[in-house]
C-alpha cells in the first residue's frame, strides 16, 4: 500500500491535532477505525439478514442454538451470548413467533429447540453470511488476514480472557486487564501503568505462596502474554511486578501451595 494512502480517520486525526496538538492520538487512530469498520460491516450484514427475514440479534440467537446442537437450555444460551436473562428471553420469543424455534419447559428448565423451519433457514442464511464476510475482507490477502486475526485476538483476550485456560499451570489470581489497571491506579493517585492488576489472590494458590498481593501489577500488557509465559514456565515463573510505585521480581513456584490434583483456570479475568 502506498505510504501516502489516507482514509477518513487520517482527516479526523489532522483536525484533532490542530485543536489539541498536545495529545497522543495513536489510540484514536486504532479505535476510530475499529468503530467505523464495525458500522460498515454491520450495515452490510444486516442487509443479508433482512433478505432472510432476520435481524442481527435474530441471526445471532438462531446460529447459536444450532451451533449448540439445536436443543439448548435458555440459561446456556444466555451464558453463550453473554446477555441478560431478559434480553435472551426476548430473542427466544422472536424465534418462537417466527416459527423458527420452540420453547419447552421441563420442570424449572426452559429449553430452546429449533424447528424444521429454523434448521432450514440456518442452512440458507449461514452460507450467505459467510460469503458476505469474505467479500468484505477482499482487500486483504491471506497473510494480512492472519496478521489481523493475531492482533485482534491479543486485544480481545486482554478484555475477556482466554478460552482453554485450564490446560495451563495454575497461578491462582483474579486479574483485571491493562485498560482497567490504568483507570484504577489513576483513581487512587498512582502513576498509570499498562499491566495486569491483581484483584484477588487465592489463599492456597501459587501466587499467594510467592507473596503476590491484591493491588500488585504484573508487568505484562495482556492475558495472552501471561499465558505465553505460563506455557514456557517449566514449573517456575518469574514475574516483574509493580507494588505501588516500587518494582520487584516475584518468583512463583507453579503448583506450590495447593494440592497436586487441584485444577481450574490458570487465571480469572474481570
Amino acid at each position: 500500500m502506498s505510504s501516502n494512502t489516507t482514509d477518513s480517520v487520517d482527516r479526523l486525526l489532522e483536525s484533532w491535532a490542530a485543536v489539541r496538538p498536545d495529545l497522543d492520538l495513536s489510540p484514536v487512530a486504532v479505535v476510530a477505525r475499529l468503530g467505523r469498520l464495525r458500522r460498515a460491516i454491520a450495515s452490510e450484514l444486516e442487509t443479508v439478514y433482512a433478505e432472510h427475514g432476520l435481524t442481527g440479534p435474530d441471526f445471532s440467537a438462531l446460529v447459536t442454538v444450532r451451533r449448540l446442537g439445536g436443543n439448548v437450555t435458555q440459561a446456556d444460551l444466555m451464558r453463550e451470548l453473554g446477555l441478560t436473562a431478559g434480553t435472551v428471553s426476548v430473542r427466544v420469543d422472536r424465534l418462537v413467533a417466527n416459527g423458527l424455534a420452540e420453547r419447552r419447559v421441563e420442570g424449572r428448565t426452559a429449553r430452546v429447540v429449533l424447528t424444521a423451519a429454523g434448521a432450514e433457514l440456518f442452512e440458507r442464511v449461514t452460507p450467505a453470511h459467510v460469503a458476505t464476510e469474505e467479500r468484505l475482507l477482499a482487500a486483504l490477502d491471506t497473510g494480512e488476514r492472519e496478521q489481523l486475526v493475531a492482533l485482534l485476538r491479543r486485544l480481545l483476550v486482554s478484555f475477556e480472557g482466554s478460552a482453554g485456560e485450564g490446560e495451563l499451570p495454575r497461578l491462582g489470581v483474579v486479574l483485571a486487564p491493562a485498560h482497567v489497571t490504568i483507570e484504577m491506579r489513576r483513581a487512587v493517585g498512582l502513576p498509570p501503568l499498562a499491566g495486569l492488576l491483581v484483584r484477588e489472590v487465592e489463599e492456597d494458590g501459587p501466587a499467594a505462596a510467592a507473596g503476590l498481593r491484591t493491588g500488585d501489577v504484573l508487568c505484562l500488557r495482556s492475558i495472552a502474554a501471561l499465558h505465553a509465559a505460563l506455557r514456557e514456565s517449566r514449573g517456575r515463573l518469574s514475574l516483574d511486578v509493580v507494588r505501588g510505585v516500587d518494582r520487584l521480581v516475584v518468583e512463583v513456584e507453579l503448583g506450590a501451595g495447593e494440592p497436586a490434583a487441584a485444577r481450574g483456570a490458570a487465571v480469572h479475568v474481570v
